[in-house]
């Protein structure tokens, strides 16, 4: 992409107001953190610290509503404390400029790294470095610093009690996030009706699992709805799977695939029901002829072997996920029966292969305590409720494992560890830290020679707009600028008509900071011009005429901006050289779980597949981090340097091929005891050594080959397999491997590609 069309992209992206679903109340709380504080402040120590407490309790409001599965409370008291530290070590050497900007170095570059352990601590480090650059000019004596201080942590505390006392949803981003992934797996469902091989994206299912670590205040309290559904959904995505796809399961047509239709389209509808449930927190509301189809005899008599087992399975789960999330009596159903089939409960394992007919599920009850909303302790991987004690109860390391969340001290040495890792030439946070520190600093001084004043807001813009990518930092800055221009023209405005007291600012900064609070997930220009205008007022209720501020805080902000920009420019992290190296780790990510699963063919172990479950979230980790980066290179002004865009994408759909194949082989792993094939070690070793092999050939530009595994599979004579499951996929495996090396091969012509592809 060339500079002019990343600029246009970039530029549109800043610019754009997304349509969002918007949290009124919990913008109001924070805005009613927001006056308290102010009040108080203003009654007993007059603007000047108010407007320093000011921007402590708006800032640990803003740090309330980032995405994170820690506790809001612990998030507003971390910012308010955090900020008045840093307003206090800046205050101490602000007035002294050759020892403030080593500290204005070091808190930027320790800022920059902060983003190693994650979006949200990097964007509250961020955001305290750039509100110290303002508050450290209020105070004028030390002890007014300590006051300052004092009272940005008050309003720290203040936003968390609001948060405490008055609970917005309390659970409500966990209730999405494990909705979206039971909405994902619905429509997943309804596509493999019309597409048998259709490609679903993991990243609903990660996401609910970050929402399920829990710190262990949290466990003790996490309604009862959101206790168990995610294992079951990452067992219930296989099954589908394994239902729908014609290498395992029925042929394209026929009495067999319409039964294997309507089983997708009730399995569809009943996920729907408990993601509406879940999210909303009310009970189930199944619908009756998705049970009729469960219900119907017919399953056994057109369906028989692996996608018999495979019907029965997803009965059970669809149950069990029914159970979980607070199942409702149909009219004239009949009492359950023991869901003796239902298979383990223990999130890493693998699909139940016995289960020979579909569970009914017309006679789901709501589980016991589901009222009280506290279940049992333990985490995620406590036991379920009470209807489902009669399954086989869990086996394997991972019971005694539940994810749990640090606490926000124990989150200390996590982030620190991760900044160490970090910390390493060529890493894309540590640059973005050189970057930040070096624009910091610079900002600063250019600020303090242009003869404005307040040059501090050139430095606080660029470090507020700059991220780890390009994308994000080009966006930001046209957004805040073209946000700052909106927000000072409407707040100019207004103070020359209503000529406002300290009181009517004050009021009017609540206002602005509401509506920020309100609008701040539509875009990045909605929020920018709420925080112009939010300054504007907070800075006119201390004294500072209009005039005093509008001009330069548009002009400096335009110098932060463009400093921001120059830095990418001039010092860029781009992904693009870097695409073949995350293409490489999810293929040998996908070659261990591939070996992992086809080696249990050769030595069953039954349900319990720990190292399976591992390699899966190796994998997984390893596909978001290749789309994460392929998202990030197609907005990047850069040559494609060996991977053009078209070779990724054919590259990404047989990786996604791969991972599908390897799925289906999971989904019928044998039971303990069962039928060895021995001939499954040799292939899973050839497996390992063919795609650490294949990595290292795509990070070197070479095209991979896979002789290993055609070698083991031409030795397979196919005997002693119980089922066409695990030789089918292994075949399957080895040709989307050759469609991974046709779609590196460059030089190859477009139409063998194409006759590659309808292969």
């Amino acid at each position: 992409m060339s500079w002019f069309r990343a600029l246009k992209v970039t530029t549109r992206s800043g610019l754009t107001v997304e349509r969002k679903r918007l949290e009124p109340l919990i913008a109001l709380r924070g805005a009613a953190g927001l006056a308290i504080v102010l009040a108080v402040s203003l009654t007993l120590f007059g603007p000047a610290v108010a407007a320093g407490s000011a921007f402590g309790a708006f800032q640990a409001a803003i740090a309330t509503f980032q995405r994170s599965w820690r506790p809001r409370p612990e998030l507003a008291l971390a910012s308010g404390a955090s900020l008045g530290i840093s307003t206090f070590l800046g205050y101490l050497t602000g007035s002294h400029l050759f020892f403030f900007l080593p500290l204005l170095a070091l808190w930027t570059y320790l800022a920059g790294l902060a983003w190693a352990a994650g979006p949200t601590i990097g964007i509250m480090a961020s955001s305290n470095v750039a509100m110290m650059l303002v508050t450290i000019t209020l105070p004028t004596t030390i002890a007014e610093a300590a006051g300052h201080a004092a009272m940005m942590a008050f309003g720290g505390l203040v936003q968390a009690a609001l948060v405490i006392l008055f609970p917005v949803r309390r659970w409500g981003a966990h209730r999405d996030a494990l909705a979206d992934a039971l909405a994902a797996e619905a429509d997943y469902a309804r596509r493999l009706r019309h597409d048998p091989v259709a490609a679903f994206d993991p990243e609903p299912l990660m996401l609910a699992r970050n929402a399920a670590a829990l710190t262990p205040r949290q466990a003790r309290t996490r309604p009862a709805q959101l206790h168990g559904a995610r294992g079951l959904a990452e067992r219930i995505r296989p099954v589908l799977a394994s239902l729908a796809d014609p290498a395992v399961g029925v042929p394209e047509e026929g009495a067999e695939r319409d039964r294997v239709r309507e089983l997708l389209a009730a399995a569809g509808a009943i996920l729907d029901a408990a993601a509406r449930a879940i999210r909303h927190g009310s009970p189930v509301k199944i619908p009756p002829g998705a049970i009729a189809t469960f219900r119907s005899p017919d399953t056994g008599a057109i369906l028989s072997g692996p996608p018999q087992r495979a019907a029965g399975r997803l009965g059970s789960l669809l149950k069990d996920v029914l159970e979980t999330a607070g199942g409702v009596r149909p009219t004239g159903a009949e009492d359950p029966e023991p869901p003796s089939s239902a298979g383990p409960k223990d999130r890493g394992s693998a699909p139940d292969p016995a289960a020979q007919s579909p569970q009914g599920l017309e006679n789901v009850h709501p589980p016991q305590g589901l009222e009280s909303g506290h279940p049992p302790q333990g985490g995620e991987n406590a036991q379920p409720p009470q209807k489902l004690e009669s399954a086989q109860p869990p086996k394997g390391p991972e019971k005694a494992q539940p994810l749990r969340r640090p606490s926000i001290f124990q989150l200390l040495p996590v982030a620190a560890r991760a900044i160490r890792r970090e910390a390493r030439p060529g890493s894309p946070i540590l640059r973005h830290a050189n970057r930040v520190a070096a624009v910091a600093v610079a900002g600063y001084l250019i600020g303090d020679v242009l003869p404005f004043g307040h040059g501090y807001w050139a430095p606080m813009s660029a470090v507020m707009i700059m991220r780890p990518d390009f994308s994000q930092t080009y966006s930001r800055a046209v957004a805040r600028f073209g946000g700052t221009l909106v927000g000072v023209t409407a707040a100019t405005a207004i103070l020359q008509l209503a000529h406002p007291g300290t009181y009517l600012s004050a009021v009017l900064a609540v206002v602005c900071a509401a509506l920020m609070y309100l609008l701040m997930r539509t875009g990045q220009l909605a929020a920018q011009a709420c925080v112009a205008m939010y300054v504007v007022f907070l800075l006119g209720m201390g004294g500072q005429e209009w005039s005093q501020t509008v001009p330069e805080r548009v002009v400096l902000t335009l110098v932060g901006g463009i400093l921001a920009m120059l830095s990418y420019a001039l010092y860029p992290a781009w992904e693009t050289p870097r695409l073949r190296t995350r293409l490489a780790d999810w293929l040998e990510a996908l070659g261990e779980y591939a070996a992992a699963v086809v080696a249990h063919y050769a030595s069953p172990a039954g349900k319990s597949c720990p190292d399976v479950r591992e390699a899966l979230l190796k994998a997984r980790d390893a596909h978001i981090a290749w789309e994460q980066a392929a998202a990030r290179a197609k907005t990047e002004p850069v040559r494609h340097r060996g991977l053009s865009n078209a070779a990724a994408d054919e590259a990404a759909h047989a990786l996604h091929h791969i991972g599908r194949v390897v799925m289906l082989m999971e989904a019928h792993l044998p039971e303990r005891g069962a039928t060895p094939v021995p001939a499954a070690d040799a292939l899973a070793d050839a497996l390992r050594t063919a795609t650490r092999d294949g990595a290292q050939a795509i990070r070197e530009r070479r095209i991979p080959r896979w002789t290993p595994v055609r070698e083991a599979l031409d030795a397979w004579d196919g005997e002693g397999v119980p089922d066409r499951v695990v030789r089918r996929g292994a075949a399957l495996f080895l040709e989307t491997l050759e469609e991974l090396s046709d779609a590196l091969d460059t030089d190859v012509p477009p139409m063998t590609r194409e006759s590659t592809e309808q292969r």
